[in-house]
């Protein structure tokens, strides 16, 4: 073998060392660097299996282990040199210990830098989602502050971006944080997907040595319930599947969507149009040109880093639709979307948590807004109803209120009672009593529904969990 391939491990039955270039595209340290800390967990889990079955020596593995967590203080340190001739963070460790302790030769047995990696990236899962599941929480919390500062302001509701019915804000603020509960549910059961072992697979189809699969796995805490081991049941499978780099991407991408729609809320509502908030000069830009403007930006960031989460997940999809069992080294591009999506989701979270608690509601142009008594119409149809009318004619007598409001320029529940008798005789002088907005909300104490109970209740609920 030249002195050029003598350091490649898989370099023997070559007579020439790669070429620059096929370092250049073949190098993933530059970005799976980041998993050193679990290859070296992993990779010290491995050392103690092999020591278990009698392949190592109990002073070896301790040795491995001890090297392992010296090259991991180095490593936290930034000390620590990377050199893309190695290719990834996993050959790069090795050669380092190798040095530091010459029997971590033996450390690869039965394993493959396939298996090593499906085994990394799942404790990266496992962790990447607690940190997600904790920010998700945090951001909840910021919604359940806002709502309860404000739980007794009243905004109209929109449907096609048209004022629809009244609602308190603290209700909006609500269906939000029922959004980043799903997104917590879905992050949890990410966990448990991510909650299998594949040490053991090696590179394809196990390996002839009397490893103890279970073992490595209740080291490293790929547990169940009971305490039992989690292990994958199929060697191909467990180094070729990248459904976990799907459901990740596309759980942070469900996220950032959910971010995008809250965040074109406060921009909306930051608008002169509608002026119901103002936000924190400290999440807010100006204009170079302009010096009048205050920028929705850190919402307007939120809304376009939410594309980018979107697009992470048809990288994934693209990369592995095609490919044939079981790895294939195209594999070796899943990681940089996935630590993107990460990234970004973290980021718009902590964003979003930060900026909230800054969030003034203006409450005088909110109430201006909210006494349109066209957000009442329904509430006089419900009126009718009670009166024995169905519904659908109902709705047509309202809809008959409502023109002739426009007709004449005469607010909805200003209207002359000749006028308003003369649509319909159950129409009794008493029906503009229906338009009181509080009226309105205390008849809304239903499951689900905006009553002020309910939002009482529901805050408190949300707080217990926080």
């Amino acid at each position: 073998m030249s002195d050029s391939n003598k350091h490649v491990t898989w370099g023997a039955r070559f007579e020439q060392g790669p070429d620059d270039l096929m370092l250049r595209i073949g190098e993933s340290v530059s970005f799976d660097q980041r998993l050193a800390k679990y290859d070296i967990q992993g990779s010290c889990a491995h050392a103690r299996m092999l020591a278990h079955i009698g392949i190592l020596t109990q002073s070896e593995a301790n040795d491995i282990c001890a090297g392992l967590n010296k090259i991991l203080q180095n490593i936290e340190a930034g000390c620590f040199e990377w050199d893309i001739e190695f290719e990834d963070v996993h050959m790069n460790i090795e050669q380092a210990l190798t040095q530091l302790v010459p029997v971590a030769a033996k450390l690869h047995t039965a394993r493959s830098r396939n298996d090593q990696v499906a085994t990394d990236m799942r404790l990266w899962f496992k962790d990447s989602c607690e940190r997600i599941d904790t920010a998700l929480t945090r951001s909840i919390g910021a919604l359940v502050g806002l709502a309860e500062r404000n739980k007794n302001i009243i905004i109209p509701g929109y449907t096609h971006l048209q004022r629809a019915q009244p609602v308190s804000i603290a209700h909006q603020l609500l269906a939000y944080i029922e959004m980043l509960d799903r997104d917590r549910t879905r992050i949890s059961m990410l966990f448990e997907q991510a909650n299998i072992c594949p040490l053991g697979s090696c590179a394809i189809a196990g390996t002839t040595l009397p490893i103890d699969r279970e073992f490595v796995a209740l080291e490293l805490g790929f547990v169940n319930d009971d305490g039992q081991p989690n292990i994958t049941q199929n060697s191909m499978d467990a180094v070729s599947d990248r459904d976990l780099f799907i459901d990740f991407t596309t759980a942070c991408a469900t996220i950032g969507i959910h971010l995008s729609r809250i965040a074109e809320d406060f921009i909306l509502w930051s608008s002169s149009e509608f002026n119901f908030i103002r936000l924190p000069d400290a999440f807010t830009t100006g204009s170079s040109l302009m010096p009048h403007k205050k920028n929705p930006d850190a919402f307007e960031l939120i809304r376009g880093k939410a594309a980018r989460l979107v697009a992470n997940v048809q990288l994934i999809m693209t990369l592995v639709k095609g490919l044939p069992l079981s790895y294939n080294r195209d594999l070796q591009e899943d990681k940089p979307p996935v630590f993107d999506s990460f990234d970004t989701t973290s980021l718009i979270l902590e964003t979003l948590s930060e900026c909230l608690p800054g969030i003034e509601v203006n409450k005088e142009n909110c109430a201006l807004a909210v006494a349109d008594p066209s957000l009442l119409a329904t509430d006089v149809v419900d009126y009718l109803v009670l009166k024995g009318l169905a519904f659908r004619e109902a709705h047509h007598v309202v809809g008959e209120l409502v023109a002739l409001s426009e007709k004449t320029k005469i607010p909805l529940n200003d209207l002359p009672y000749d006028m308003v008798s003369a649509i319909h005789p159950d129409l009794d002088r008493d029906w503009s009593l229906v338009f009181n907005i509080d009226r309105a909300l205390d008849a809304r104490e239903h499951t689900g529904m905006p009553g002020p109970k309910q939002i009482a209740s529901r805050l408190a609920y949300w707080r217990s969990l926080i």
